[in-house]
């Protein structure tokens, strides 16, 4: 057998590790806050209850950004816990610092591959919402396989939500938004909330607005919200 057959095919990412600078408050938040704050990437099972300290509904997002509209949501949701992972340092830097002086405790942040952590941490049926907002588009046609959301993605993310759990995705990208709808719309293990099947008819409520969407609205830019819905059975064709 050649080298190039008996190694391990790797994996296509979603995202590029990009290098940001991280101011002083930052930097002092992941090293003073992550033990409180942070979830380590270690491949162990995550027991939820045991570090919420108590059973809530969870919700995970997957790339916060900078985390302002995650720490939105935690606070308007006190009843809920949330965990977030992302990838780049200053915005978990940022999220930790701003969670740290809001007093919020209801929020964790992971920052490694959210694949990875899906597979190894994150047990099955345990999540009751997995929101992404924004993803990277990957917009020319030859870096399309690189969009988080695909067949194999979404199957991963169903086994990991409970039965009646949500799914929400949201993007500015027309295309991304339509490539979303055609491969949840081809998932047995989710059905569309909205009315007509197609995307929400406008921002949930309980998502929040950011500076981003602000400024693509300024501009004449389109957001696409879709939320489906985890079911127990396959959907009829």
């Amino acid at each position: 057998m050649s080298d190039s057959m008996s190694r391990p095919q790797r994996r296509i990412r979603s995202f590029v590790m990009r290098t940001g600078r991280m101011t002083p408050g930052q930097q002092r938040a992941l090293s003073e806050q992550w033990p409180r704050l942070g979830l380590e990437a270690d491949g162990q099972p995550l027991d939820l209850n045991a570090i919420f300290q108590r059973t809530a509904p969870v919700t995970l997002e997957i790339g916060f950004g900078m985390g302002d509209s995650l720490l939105t949501m935690a606070e308007q949701a006190p009843e809920r816990d949330f965990i977030g992972i992302e990838v780049h340092l200053p915005g978990v830097g940022r999220l930790i610092n701003r969670a740290h002086e809001a007093g919020v405790t209801n929020l964790r942040v992971m920052k490694d591959d959210a694949v990875e952590i899906l597979q190894r941490q994150i047990g099955d049926g345990t999540l009751d919402r997995v929101q992404i907002f924004f993803p990277d588009p990957w917009h020319k046609k030859r870096h399309h396989k690189r969009r988080l959301i695909q067949p194999e993605f979404v199957a991963l993310l169903a086994r990991k939500l409970q039965p009646g759990g949500w799914l929400h995705l949201a993007t500015d990208w027309e295309n991304y938004a339509e490539h979303m709808l055609e491969v949840m719309a081809q998932s047995p293990d989710f059905r569309n909330t909205a009315p007509d099947g197609g995307y929400q008819p406008g921002r949930p409520a309980f998502r929040p607005l950011t500076k981003f969407e602000q400024r693509g609205e300024r501009l004449g830019h389109g957001v696409w919200d879709l939320i489906f819905e985890r079911v127990t059975t396959p959907q009829p064709d």
